[in-house]
């Protein structure tokens, strides 16, 4: 009994702990605002032209498979399929994730702002 106590008390720690170092939950709405600053190169809606490819539908979808768009080898390369992680590491530093990438935005530091961003782009 003592056993199956403790255990299940490591058991709720670990989950805690996971829990407690999860990334912030974003919020769409902050990050619609944020977009503003993005769309200047990037529309959202579907078959809209831009400067950088249209980010509508970008969770879920590959890396530089935008038809039309002309990417950098860099993107080309990368060869992902866009969800928040990776996005989240693109939005912080597009030269880390991508160097070459032909992407002028120097990144975003703040973790809440990414993860607000992302929360927007989740809706498209």
């Amino acid at each position: 009994m003592v056993k199956a106590l403790i255990g299940l008390g490591l058991a709720a720690t670990a989950l805690i702990a996971s829990v407690a170092v999860a990334a912030p939950a974003g919020d769409p709405v902050r990050g619609k605002a944020l977009y503003a600053r993005c769309s200047i190169c990037h529309a959202v809606a579907p078959g809209a032209k831009s400067i950088g490819p249209n980010l509508a539908g970008i969770t879920k979808r590959k890396s530089a498979s935008v038809k039309g768009f002309a990417y950098s080898p860099a993107l080309t390369r990368l060869n992902v399929t866009w969800n928040s992680s990776n996005l989240d590491k693109f939005i912080a530093s597009p030269q880390k994730l991508a160097p070459g990438s032909k992407m002028a935005f120097t990144g975003m530091a703040d973790p809440a702002q990414r993860a607000d961003l992302i929360a927007y782009l989740e809706t498209l």
